[in-house]
């Protein structure tokens, strides 16, 4: 009896998604299926080769779309010339006196050695070689980035604003939303408001009483204006061209939810790894349990796609 109980309620789960998620996705994409309006101008370059804003394009083989490289090439060259405390993404040399439990207790990662880091620091590019060479739709739609925090510690949540704002393409940013849910430390206040000044693309929502994730990202949701909903926690690191992939399959189908490879920041020494294994899928498992799984061999292909 108890697992024919289970069996329905595992039923009716799947039966909620399926109505909340399928009909039209529109909590997670607000992209419209219709032609961007203010679309960068197309320019014939030299020998005759199409051109956007310097950068050269060439049709999609498969379906014709117009396809274009978003790397942003002098930031990365910037990025690689970097040297410092945690540049490049490499291990903080860690001292006894970093390792003290109070760094621990509020974040859950080691605040002082996140302090003694820079605010806007270079992280290696670790992407696959394939990665490195692929080229997405040169029309995309602009995502507003939903980031939701609760006593999120100072320079943890200002390195997740610079490496979004340094290693995405300004055109796709439509705004950065942070949506503070009731915190209670000093430096979220005035200070955060202060230092957003100079980010006119930052905006700051404020909860009037603990709301908890899940209805603070539905506030920002709600009040959004990009064409795209992202959501990012308060202490992670984009990397490069990290946005385009994402924006590329929304661009292909209005209803796609995608995510990205999430590589790891040691919570000790903020050293930046990838994450364990080779390419993956995300599903769910009959129990609703989100897992990774490998990527058939036959649909792995050699070259960029």
């Amino acid at each position: 009896m108890r697992r024919k109980e289970k069996r329905l309620m595992q039923f009716a789960g799947l039966l909620i998604a399926a109505l909340l998620f399928l009909p039209n996705v529109g909590l997670w994409s607000l992209y419209r299926d219709r032609v961007f309006e203010n679309s960068p101008e197309i320019v014939e370059g030299p020998g005759g080769i199409p051109q956007i804003q310097g950068l050269n394009v060439r049709p999609r083989k498969d379906d014709g779309v117009r396809k274009k490289d978003w790397h942003d090439y002098e930031a990365i060259k910037r990025d690689a010339a970097r040297s410092g405390n945690g540049e490049q993404g490499k291990p903080f040399p860690l001292t006894d006196a970093d390792r003290v439990d109070q760094a621990y207790r509020e974040n859950g990662f080691n605040i002082y050695v996140s302090d003694r880091i820079s605010l806007n620091r270079s992280v290696a590019d670790i992407r696959h070689p394939n990665c490195k060479q692929k080229l997405y739709s040169e029309r995309l739609p602009n995502t507003s980035i939903i980031i939701p925090f609760h006593n999120e510690g100072w320079s943890s949540l200002l390195r997740t604003v610079h490496s979004v704002l340094n290693r995405s393409p300004p055109e796709l940013i439509a705004e950065i939303i942070l949506v503070d849910d009731f915190s209670d430390k000093e430096h979220l206040k005035a200070s955060l408001e202060e230092y957003m000044v100079r980010m006119p693309k930052v905006r700051i929502l404020r909860t009037k009483k603990r709301e908890g994730l899940i209805r603070t990202r539905l506030l920002g949701a709600a009040a959004a204006t990009g064409e795209v909903i992202t959501f990012l926690d308060s202490h992670c690191e984009a990397n490069v061209n990290w946005l385009p992939p994402l924006l590329d399959r929304i661009a292909q189908n209005r209803k796609s939810i995608v995510c990205p490879m999430i590589d790891v920041i040691d919570h000790d020494n903020f050293g930046y790894e990838t994450q364990a294994g080779d390419a993956m899928r995300g599903a769910f498992d009959w129990e609703m349990y989100y897992k990774r799984i490998p990527i058939p061999p036959e649909l792995q292909k050699e070259g960029p796609q």
